[in-house]
């Protein structure tokens, strides 16, 4: 499942599938990656609605339902595409258990002359690991009373410094105080044997599982950018997914599970009419194709639950407060994050006052065409709940970027720990 050995066959018309399993829509996208551009093209788009029941707050609640629905989304990605078959994957993962967190390890050099070669890199970055495990096993046991075992999704660099001056490769260097940041995303180990079985039904090799904020926050430009600071919330179907970057790095993720079905339960239950025909005049309300007076009415009762919405943002920020002021920039995205009680909460100013920004946020969504190095040659992904997958997409090039140097030195230290 990690990764990306022997990824790129010698077959330069390969392709590759990106699966976004939402709690409302399966996404698939075929894709073909372009070596020498370092790009990736959309070929081939499928989008299926699940089933009732088969997914719960973003995680896997019924397996053979989630596999009738992929099998029938990737049917469509693949005949849009006009590709017969497609075997290597990279899937989603959300749900409130699953974690990222940053993690910082101070290490003095006992001999600050010598020069830094990859084997005490590598200890120095297995003590940070070791230290993340640990800080995200205990806070899954608090959270839920149990002992849940979790496992290692995504891994980044987010800063190294020596004695106080930030380097890109700290190997050669000599100094006495090393500090490096990790990020690291963990999912339940239930979660990911569903997504295997899953995998195995539909006849995908997984190259990958990605925790989908961690998707969604690496699918903009930033490297090198130490002045990016920004807020990513993506609002699925299920859930709620966070991600905040601070000077360009990514320091953490928080998910709670409230997303887009819990206004369409809220509509039905209000209105009397079945969750289908909710989901429908949710989704005319969020496209401004319904009268001024209805609209009204909706608003009217959505209104209460956006308030709860903005409550368990709120919550997930506070704990990214406590170290520096929060980014003044938020960038919204996922099948949600249409609807106008969104954005308006979010620039309301109540809230505001409750967290350490430095300024007022400016709220924007994130689009199909601020996703990185992703050509979408359908011409049908124009809508800010398609950003997920071609965030997921975007990860798979990360592999062919030579110029990353500590991600692939990053990559090689977790093969050589983990074997």
């Amino acid at each position: 499942m990690s990764i990306f050995s022997n990824l790129f066959s010698k077959n330069s018309k390969e392709y590759f599938l990106a699966l976004d399993i939402g709690t409302e829509v399966a996404k698939a996208l075929v894709f073909q990656i372009n070596k020498q551009e370092k790009n990736a093209s959309i070929v081939g788009v499928g989008r299926q609605r699940q089933k009732r029941g088969n997914m719960q707050s973003g995680a896997v609640s019924d397996i053979s339902g989630v596999i009738e629905t992929c099998q029938l989304s990737i049917k469509e990605a693949l005949a849009n595409a006009k590709v017969k078959n497609v075997k290597k994957a990279i899937v989603g993962i959300a749900g409130e258990l699953v974690k990222g967190t940053t993690t910082t390890v101070h290490y003095e050099r006992l001999n600050p002359d010598s020069r830094i070669d990859f084997q005490e890199l590598k200890g120095i970055i297995q003590k940070v690991q070791v230290k993340a495990y640990e800080r995200i096993a205990q806070q899954i046991e608090w959270e839920t009373g149990q002992d849940i075992d979790v496992k290692l999704i995504n891994a980044a660099i987010v800063d190294v410094r020596i004695d106080g001056y930030q380097v890109t490769n700290p190997i050669g260097f000599q100094g006495k105080d090393v500090s490096v940041s990790i990020f690291n995303a963990y999912a339940p180990m239930i979660h990911l044997g569903a997504l295997q079985t899953i995998a195995d039904e539909l006849h995908i090799d997984l190259l990958s599982i990605a925790a989908e904020p961690y998707a969604v926050a690496r699918s903009v430009d930033y490297d090198d950018a130490l002045d990016f600071n920004a807020i990513f919330i993506d609002i699925g179907g299920g859930t709620t997914d966070i991600a905040v970057v601070r000077n360009g790095g990514l320091e953490g993720t928080k998910m709670f599970a409230f997303g887009g079905r819990a206004f369409t339960k809220k509509l039905a239950q209000e209105l009397r009419i079945n969750f289908e025909e909710a989901e429908e005049l949710k989704i005319s309300y969020a496209q401004g194709k319904l009268g001024s007076e209805v609209s009204v009415k909706v608003e009217q009762i959505l209104q209460s639950d956006c308030a709860v919405w903005l409550s368990g943002v709120e919550l997930s920020l506070s704990e990214f407060a406590s170290s520096d002021v929060l980014p003044s920039k938020i960038l919204l995205c996922g099948g949600g994050s249409g609807l106008p009680g969104i954005k308006k909460a979010l620039t309301s100013k109540e809230w505001v006052r409750n967290l350490p920004f430095a300024k007022t946020p400016v709220v924007s969504f994130l689009q199909p065409r601020d996703v990185v190095r992703i050509i979408d040659k359908t011409n049908s992904l124009n809508n800010p709940q398609d950003v997920t997958p071609m965030g997921l997409a975007n990860l798979i090039l990360d592999v062919t970027d030579e110029e990353k140097i500590m991600a692939g030195i990053l990559h090689r230290v977790l093969q050589t720990i983990q074997d």
